[in-house]
């Protein structure tokens, strides 16, 4: 026995230890629910309580890991789903945020609590790290600690089990659900194919450079049918009354451009003559973060982009659309002009990973140093991004565009996948030996109503904010869940989610909501001083 204490005392050692026994724990299954990640977090607990400690700095290289995983993952949706309607992600995290303070007022009120040890709570109900510093500002208390330590166990079991059992308590196909509901990144609906036959004589031999269908918004046009003949549209394709063109569009601007050039029209495309319609996967590194606008593709190749696909959804095509690998562009030209062009997107060399440490490294200093700058609030003090926040938003960006100067952000799949699983299960390990020591102790001494206040303030603000986005804003139960996981600064809750579903969905939600979450659970841990 003295020989295995012994090698526990070996920090590399206790870690792995923490980390298999985790990962087995996580594995079991109960009627098919199971712990996943957050085994790991229980089992480092329990460590914590027999006075084990993970460093601080694997539990911060952890977490900071995870979220640039997450941050590079969702960047390019994150942005423009944030000019969309996608903003509604924030307001569920903010009103998740406002849920809890009040809650935490309440608590405080009923149970008789400090104001230290009630905004301690607030911040370990909600699992937020950067909240807790604030609160510790703000309050000049140890006891801030203390709650956080109480509440923050129940906030991730609770979080991770909430996820998991809605899927079944409403028996919802996740997949189906999700594209039957609404997309906040992508409210517009999907694209049509119509054939618009010209009988307005303003038409007449102009080309399409001259008649400008960008003024229909989401309208390309493909092809144009002249008897029998199909033409490849191009520039410089002039256009006759009596043609037909084929056009891919939302069905609004669709109505449009019927409305001012024509008539819609049936038509069987078996004839296609030399015209080709072929679907290409984007999968070459050289593609990756650029435009359809930079690539020119119509001019220097005369092949048309109509639609694109990812996700499972398929997109209207837009020219400041940055390629990510496993796009599917849908291309229509002549079988030479695609077969060029298939070249383009396809992958030069067999590549097993292409993680670039160079980057990666990068991404994390300059992250970790925003997460450290100071900002000043009147009359509120000073918060900062943390070891969370400043990745995240320096990962959003660089994500959004794949690449910037010296930075490559595009990764593999899998290659994303095992940053985010290692960094996560470090975070747990850490965030684990932390929040079990003195644990029990304090349990004893101040009582059951700590873990009862705390459990409320978990609580309330899950159920409230799932009404919020599953009956207000309509959202689908993937992208409810990921802004819930976001809203309530749930790490190991999106692990949960991303367990779910093969999607990049849960991530976007938490993204989109996290920040507004990590920003005002820090200014309510300051501000609810005033209130207590």
């Amino acid at each position: 026995m003295e020989f295995v204490i012994s090698l526990l005392n070996e920090p590399l050692l206790l870690l792995f230890v923490i980390l298999f026994l985790g990962s087995m724990l996580g594995q079991a299954k109960i009627k098919g629910l199971s712990l996943g990640t957050s085994g790991v977090l229980l089992v480092a607990m329990l460590f914590g309580h027999f006075g084990y400690e993970i460093s601080q700095t694997v539990q911060n290289l952890g977490l900071s890991l995870f979220i640039v995983a997450v941050g590079l993952q969702a960047g390019p949706r994150f942005f423009r789903m944030m000019r969309s309607s996608g903003i509604v992600f924030g307001i569920i995290g903010l009103f998740i945020v406002l849920i809890a303070a009040l809650t935490t007022i309440v608590v405080s009120k009923v149970f008789g609590l400090s104001p230290a040890l009630s905004i301690g709570l607030m911040t370990g109900a909600l699992t937020s790290t950067p909240g807790l510093a604030a609160a510790l500002q703000a309050t000049n208390d140890p006891l801030a600690s203390v709650g956080y330590g109480i509440a923050y166990p129940f906030g991730v079991i609770a979080v991770v089990l909430f996820v998991q059992l809605l899927p079944r308590v409403f028996n919802i196909d996740l997949v189906k659900d999700l594209k039957e509901k609404v997309d906040p990144a992508r409210n517009e609906g999907s694209p049509e194919v119509v054939t618009v036959e010209v009988t307005n004589s303003i038409i007449n031999k102009r080309t399409l450079k001259e008649l400008k269908f960008e003024q229909y918004k989401s309208v390309v046009i493909s092809r144009v049918i002249r008897g029998d003949r199909n033409i490849i549209a191009l520039n410089d394709t002039v256009i006759l009354v009596g043609d037909r063109l084929v056009a891919v569009g939302l069905r609004a601007d669709l109505n449009r451009l019927c409305e001012d050039i024509g008539k819609e029209v049936e038509v069987d495309f078996k004839n296609s003559d030399h015209v080709k319609l072929r679907k290409v996967v984007v999968d070459s590194e050289e593609m990756i973060g650029k435009s359809l606008r930079e690539l020119e593709l119509r001019r220097m190749y005369g092949v048309t982009v109509t639609r694109m696909e990812r996700g499972g959804f398929e997109f209207n095509q837009s020219s400041k659309w940055r390629m990510e690998r496993g796009d599917v562009l849908t291309l229509v030209s002549s079988e030479d002009r695609l077969n060029v062009v298939e070249k383009l997107f396809s992958k030069k060399t067999l590549a097993v990973t292409n993680v670039h440490i160079f980057s990666l490294s990068l991404i994390l200093l300059i992250g970790i140093v925003m997460g450290m700058v100071p900002i000043h609030l009147p009359n509120l003090g000073t918060v900062t991004f943390g070891v969370a926040g400043g990745p995240l938003f320096v990962a959003l960006v660089i994500g959004h565009f794949g690449k910037l100067g010296p930075i490559r952000a595009r990764y593999f799949q899998p290659s994303n996948q095992v940053i985010r699983d290692i960094g996560l299960v470090l975070f747990l390990a850490g965030a684990g030996t932390t929040a079990g020591q003195g644990l029990v102790e304090v349990v004893q001494r101040e009582g059951l109503r700590l873990v009862f206040g705390g459990a409320l303030i978990t609580i309330i603000p899950i159920v409230v904010g799932f009404f919020l986005a599953r009956k207000l804003f309509q959202l689908s139960m993937i992208h409810s869940l990921g802004a819930l996981c976001g809203g309530l600064t749930s790490t190991p809750g999106l692990g949960a989610v991303n367990q779910l579903i093969d999607s990049e969905d849960p991530s976007i939600a938490y993204a989109a909501a996290y920040p507004f979450a990590l920003i005002f659970v820090a200014i309510a841990s300051q501000l609810l001083i005033f209130f207590l």
